[in-house]
């Protein structure tokens, strides 16, 4: 049905202007960018970037002349920018699958029985209202939040409730025995494993708005256009091998002769933990930036993109000073000075 609803919706879909531009289509590519931004082709934000973008590609067809197949392998791995890109891929993936979400995912059933949900089609039903809560909370965090709060402060309020949530499920796991036919909670421990479940709720947001959103974002934002179907194949290659990892791992930490379920969620809150760490050195604020500005970005040195890597390039690009949020004063600047010319010439 999704893959259905992709179909259609991808049809009124206009082509990049970036790609238009990349097979010579300068008219074209106008054209588009024009319709994407609402715009006259006359307007200086879209004459602005689209000569950042023709001269993006000028210098890419330069760089990659007669190099053939190898010269994008080459370039991925011998240019320090393009291995600190590849670097925030992987890491994004690596962090994201391992933070626990995903096997919340395929053995909710499990989870929620051992936070005290009896019965078959409770736990179902509880796995239902779980997939709904992700659901409802990757739409509106995928087409709003977002892009509101930007990538790294998204990222951050979905970690810290993805990382408190798994945090509170360890901690109640390891006070309150295992449930048995022999031991159901009650009081205070019943309640607290209400909670639990809510916790789970709760993390499945964090998720959403954090690493479900992000980790695809970046590998999409990141890569040059002469690299980004090698970066972005390499990087979804180690989400899915991760993801599959991950499925099998998790069945064999629950065991008593393992980490334990308390264990387990220990491990998640801290790869959770260690995720908002990598992300506040590592990772560059993207939300915004032409791939002309993320160029002049990640040729900083690789300790300082992560903190300061996208004030330090403010502005970058001919485009950059007129950013989506500031079309409507550029239009209201333009209206002012021609009143202003008109009037002076009564």
């Amino acid at each position: 049905m999704f893959a259905g609803i992709i179909l259609l919706l991808s049809i009124g879909v206009h082509e990049s202007p970036r790609f238009l531009a990349s097979k010579g289509k300068k008219e074209e590519a106008a054209a588009t960018m024009s319709k994407i931004r609402n715009l006259p082709e006359d307007h200086p934000y879209v004459q602005t970037e689209m000569l950042d973008i023709f001269e993006q590609v000028e210098r890419e067809k330069e760089a990659t002349l007669g190099l053939g197949w190898i010269g994008p392998l080459k370039e991925l791995f011998m240019t320090p920018s393009n291995r600190c890109r590849i670097m925030l891929g992987l890491m994004s993936q690596l962090l994201a699958q391992w933070s626990g979400a995903n096997s919340i995912t395929i053995y909710a059933p499990t989870f929620f029985a051992m936070l005290g949900t009896t019965g078959q089609s409770e736990k179902l039903f509880a796995t239902a209202i779980f997939g709904v809560v992700k659901l409802v909370a990757s739409l509106v965090c995928a087409l709003f939040l977002v892009d509101m709060l930007g990538r790294k402060r998204a990222l951050t309020y979905g970690i810290i409730l993805q990382f408190l949530s798994m945090l509170y499920v360890a901690i109640y796991l390891a006070v309150v025995p295992e449930i048995t036919e022999h031991f159901k909670p009650m009081g205070n421990a019943k309640r607290a494993g209400t909670a639990a479940i809510v916790a789970i709720y709760i993390s499945g947001v964090g998720w959403a708005l954090g690493w479900n959103s992000i980790q695809y974002l970046i590998n999409a934002e990141i890569f040059p256009l002469r690299v980004r179907a090698l970066g972005s194949s390499m990087v979804m290659c180690f989400h899915f091998a991760n993801q599959y990892g991950n499925s099998k791992a998790v069945p064999s930490m629950l065991l008593e002769t393992a980490m334990k379920p308390q264990g387990t969620f220990f491990f998640f809150a801290a790869v959770t933990l260690l995720g908002l760490v990598w992300m506040w050195f590592f990772l560059p604020e993207t939300a915004g930036k032409s791939l002309e500005a993320m160029d002049e970005m990640f040729n900083l040195p690789w300790y300082v993109i992560g903190r300061k890597g996208a004030a330090l390039t403010a502005g970058a690009g001919h485009a950059e000073n007129y950013m989506r949020d500031d079309v409507d004063k550029v239009i209201q600047r333009e209206v002012s000075h021609e009143e202003q010319v008109t009037s002076s010439e009564k």
